[in-house]
């Protein structure tokens, strides 16, 4: 997920690794911790800075990754009713368009009888890279993907299977298990939890997981990290986190456990002035990291108030 403090630079390499989880997202100004009617936002760290801007919708339409002060990437997205329709990735190295990595990807719609979108990804050498056809049911979920390049055809489906307060999301390439996703509830103290399991496999067989427990405001307070173990036959426990919140919300701290260690690393936040606050610099300690967030709005329309 790209919001819950997740490090925003090279975003690029986030989206394609979004779309290579089997389902196509569009980016909005609340998936980067954002409020309001963000124009743009320019991240800075200490080892490099990336640039998003967003249009009055807050629909992501541009995002520019800086490597030095010659290398870059450029990503270009268009929509139509809310749905998208291109998106231009451009690689800029000494400062000159590298076509053979720079690709575009074309979307259309087709919403009778069932919704399909069809992607198609041509490189800016106008080489056809690859081509997709997502597949979505009567109730709008993804069901299947149909992806053919220059190596054959796969086909990705994905299976629903509800149990009492439990969803599972399953992902089949080939008819190969590769991914689960358990999405479940449970209620504690302080409210009604989410919990979400992802399981990892390489050829059907358990690899490694992952368990997310949110709370109530759907803040992300714990995260677990397991390896199958074939000597046990199950799942083992390598890591786990504990977020906690201060009393607007923000993250406060982070404590990391192992069987061997524990560590705590604490987040510092500064805000801008804006109506819906925004957070302009952010300082993890100990170990003295820092992002800084340039933030710029749209004019608040008069009938806006």
């Amino acid at each position: 997920m790209v919001k819950n403090y997740v490090a925003l630079l090279f975003f690029n390499l986030v989206f394609l690794a979004v779309l290579q989880s089997q389902d196509m997202q569009i980016f909005k100004v609340q998936d980067f911790d954002l409020k309001g009617k963000v124009k743009s936002c320019l991240v800075i760290t200490d080892y490099g800075k990336e640039s998003f801007e967003f249009n009055r919708d807050g629909l992501l339409v541009k995002t520019v990754t800086q490597y030095n002060d010659t290398d870059q990437d450029i990503t270009y997205y268009k929509y139509s009713n809310n749905e998208l329709l291109e998106k231009r990735m451009e690689s800029y190295k000494n400062n000159i368009l590298d076509a053979t990595t720079s690709m575009a990807n074309f979307y259309s719609v087709d919403s009778l009888p069932q919704k399909k979108v069809l992607e198609k990804i041509i490189s800016y050498d106008k080489e056809f890279l690859e081509q997709q056809e997502y597949v979505y049911d009567a109730k709008g979920r993804l069901v299947k993907i149909t992806t053919s390049n220059e190596d054959g055809v796969d086909e990705t489906t994905v299976e629903y299977t509800p149990y009492k307060n439990e969803l599972t999301k399953s992902f089949f390439i080939n008819s190969v298990l590769e991914k689960s996703i358990r999405t479940s509830e449970r209620k504690g103290k302080a409210g009604v939890q989410k919990i979400v399991l992802t399981k990892e496999y390489i050829d059907g067989e358990p690899n490694t997981a992952v368990e997310e427990i949110f709370d109530v405001n759907e803040k992300l307070i714990s995260k677990e990290f397991f390896r199958y173990s074939t000597t046990e036959k199950k799942f083992v426990q390598e890591k786990k986190l504990l977020y906690t919140y201060d009393k607007d919300g923000m993250l406060d701290k982070v404590t990391s456990k192992t069987a061997t260690s524990q560590s705590v690393k604490e987040y510092i936040f500064q805000f801008d002035s804006n109506k819906e606050k925004n957070w302009i610099k952010q300082i993890i300690t100990p170990d003295n990291t820092y992002t800084t967030r340039r933030i710029t709005y749209f004019p608040v329309d008069e009938k806006e108030g």
